[in-house]
């Protein structure tokens, strides 16, 4: 391998950081797509990994969304084995589009690395998110008037995934792939303006451009400090959510508590009731909150999975249709 560059050096210390917290011997996953930064994630956990430190998979997701796709994964299968990572899967997964493509696709690639860690009794799995993807993900979420949580951004740990790469910028993996001579694909749909992501990174370089330097550093930044106050807020709720009967609940209680906190609670309590992981927007909560803080003798209102809540004698109460 050629001489260890700045960017593969700077890679490589972003994965050490996060291997370093590991038991040796752990069975560790790297997603990869055949891009810049996933190869460039596995350059790099692979030589962090030398002698056996751990035991390396590779898990490529086929969304089978574009013609020669399977061609696709097959010379990412090449380029992972020519960088010595031997164990290498090729997961073919069928994308059931129900709210746009980027949305489905990205719910079927997690399914897929999930059931694959499961049947693999793989310990972790690596994820290749940029500095780049975290900006992207923020700005998404301001467009969106989305909530704290949203605006966080991804966590560099969570469940079984690790993101090493979340405080290094994109163009540093395409500058190590270069470095280390490793060809990577770029996806078509990088550059469709159809999809929302892609209109928001070109947006990003517009930012970058008219506003100065810094945007994505800023941006990513934000999306640190708000995880913080997330977390916090999220432990508040919690505390509180463990002391209740989720499905029947004070309205005077509630209502003592801060809106930031209240409105964590009622998340909770919904998907405890049956609503489906992450289905639950801002319009969802709203009617709900209403029931608590502007109460005029409104009805029950009905949420995703069946779940409907409803106010009855000073008591919030939450069930599923057909109990």
């Amino acid at each position: 391998m050629a001489e260890e560059s700045k960017a593969f050096s700077e890679v490589r210390g972003a994965v050490r950081s996060a291997l370093e917290h590991l038991q040796p011997g752990s069975k560790i996953g790297i997603a990869v797509s055949g891009g810049a930064d996933s190869m460039a994630l596995a350059a790099a956990t692979k030589m962090e990994s030398a002698e056996g430190a751990h035991q390396l998979t590779a898990l490529i997701v086929d969304h089978r969304l574009q013609a020669g796709s399977g061609q696709i994964a097959l010379n990412a299968k090449s380029a992972l084995q020519g960088l010595g990572i031997d164990q290498v899967i090729i997961l073919e997964v069928d994308v059931e589009i129900t709210d746009g493509v980027e949305s489905s696709a990205r719910r079927a690639r997690y399914g897929a690395l999930e059931k694959c860690a499961k049947e693999n009794s793989l310990d972790f799995i690596l994820l290749g998110h940029t500095k780049n993807d975290q900006s992207e993900g923020v700005l998404l979420g301001l467009a969106r008037g989305s909530g704290t949580r949203s605006l966080s951004g991804m966590s560099g740990h969570k469940g079984i995934f690790l993101r090493p790469l979340l405080h290094i910028e994109r163009a540093t993996t395409m500058q190590c792939c270069s470095d280390l001579g490793i060809t990577y694909w770029q996806d078509p749909h990088n550059e469709d303006d159809r999809f929302t992501r892609v209109r928001v990174r070109k947006l990003l370089v517009e930012m970058e451009r008219e506003i100065g330097p810094g945007i994505v550093e800023a941006l990513a930044r934000s999306a640190d400090l708000l995880r913080d106050d997330a977390d916090a807020l999220d432990a508040i709720a919690k505390e509180f959510f463990d002391t209740i009967d989720p499905g029947d609940i004070d309205v005077a209680s509630l209502a003592r508590l801060p809106r930031a906190v209240r409105s964590r609670v009622l998340r909770m309590a919904i998907y405890a009731a049956g609503a489906p992981a992450g289905s639950l927007s801002a319009d969802h909560i709203a009617p709900i909150e209403a029931l608590v803080s502007d109460w005029h003798g409104q009805g029950p209102s009905s949420l995703p999975g069946g779940v409907k809540v409803e106010r009855k004698s000073g008591r919030l109460s939450l069930f599923q249709r057909g109990q």
